[in-house]
């Protein structure tokens, strides 16, 4: 039975080399399989051995026959013929040659069996290896990212300081103080991103916007306020 299954799982591993591992029935599937198929295959073992011992039993022999096929697949009409024709003969040295012959297939069965285990591990091991390299991969994207994003933030940043200290040098300071307050919100934003405490700082980062914005509103309305009072005077 062993090596039915060893030289379907052999026949079907490719033999053109590909970039990644073949895909291999899973090593802990493949466990179970074999420990399922040394199960029958000892109680099949089992069963002839007393069958042996018995042999001055007819009704025992012919019992445990029975719980031995019941562990085997249908044998073909070919083998059943040879074996027949055998057992007409009663050829010892026939019998010793057949019993060489599945000597050497056990043990060749046994070698496919181990090669078989291997080539799961080790097909395993480099899907492992290939789904580590990848998750690494994506790690070092998603670095790039916020690298790349971290950059653009403090190059903003760095812009709207030079900017807001030009406006205070020739413009005015209430045009340049809240453009250099933004060009410092701009470089802190990458790290108020990252940070556990981005809920609060954001809301607080609105609460400042938006008392910014009141502020200005209200200067503007003062100005035009004592603009148009001086207008007024004669």
């Amino acid at each position: 039975m062993r090596f039915i299954l060893a030289a379907i799982l052999l026949s079907a591993c490719s033999t053109t080399k590909t970039p990644d591992p073949a895909p291999a029935p899973p090593v802990d599937d493949l466990a179970k399989v074999g420990e399922k198929i040394d199960k029958s295959d000892s109680r099949v073992a089992a069963a002839v051995t007393v069958a042996v011992e018995n042999s001055d039993k007819p009704e025992v022999v012919k019992a445990e026959g029975k719980v031995a096929l019941a562990y085997l697949p249908t044998p073909t009409a070919t083998d059943v013929e040879f074996a027949r024709a055998r057992a007409l003969k009663n050829d010892q040295k026939a019998y010793q040659a057949q019993m060489d012959y599945a000597t050497k297939m056990k043990a060749e069965v046994d070698k496919m069996w181990a090669k078989a285990e291997a080539d799961a591990k080790k097909s395993k091991a480099d899907i492992q290896a290939l789904k580590d390299e990848n998750a690494r991969l994506t790690a070092e994207i998603e670095r790039i990212k916020k690298e790349s994003s971290r950059d653009i933030w403090t190059l903003t940043g760095a812009a709207l300081v030079v900017l807001g200290g030009a406006a205070c040098a020739f413009a005015s300071i209430r045009i340049g103080i809240p453009i250099i307050l933004a060009g410092a919100f701009a470089g802190a934003v990458p790290y108020i991103i990252d940070s556990q405490y981005f809920e609060w700082t954001a809301a607080g980062t609105l609460l400042c916007g938006a008392s910014l914005a009141v502020w200005w509103m209200y200067d503007k309305v003062r100005d035009s306020i004592k603009s148009d009072g001086n207008d007024k005077q004669p």
